[in-house]
């Protein structure tokens, strides 16, 4: 598997450069970045309002759930005292 006479062998650097992807002109890439910055912003902005509007519903339903103990443990009494509160000033 020689190679014929004539034949040379490639230089490493210039396999390197030859292989190497060639930079789009200066306006491309600078297009190029103003794309990615957009897409990447509004990936991180859609992301950012999934996990807040989670976080809030989770905080919503905690919330929730403690003022309705609350209420059920106090409402009682304060109907009970309001009750009999009115009903002895009646009586009186």
């Amino acid at each position: 598997m020689a190679g014929e006479p004539g034949e040379s062998i490639p230089i490493l650097t210039e396999v390197i450069l030859s292989a190497a992807p060639t930079l789009p002109p200066l306006i491309e890439r600078d297009a190029l970045v103003a794309e990615l910055q957009t897409k990447i912003a509004a990936r991180t902005f859609a992301l950012t309002d999934e996990v807040l509007r989670e976080a809030f519903a989770e905080m919503e339903a905690t919330l929730f759930e403690r003022i309705s103990a609350q209420l059920r443990r106090e409402l009682p009494e304060i109907i009970d005292a309001a009750l009999r509160e009115h009903l002895g000033e009646d009586r009186a």
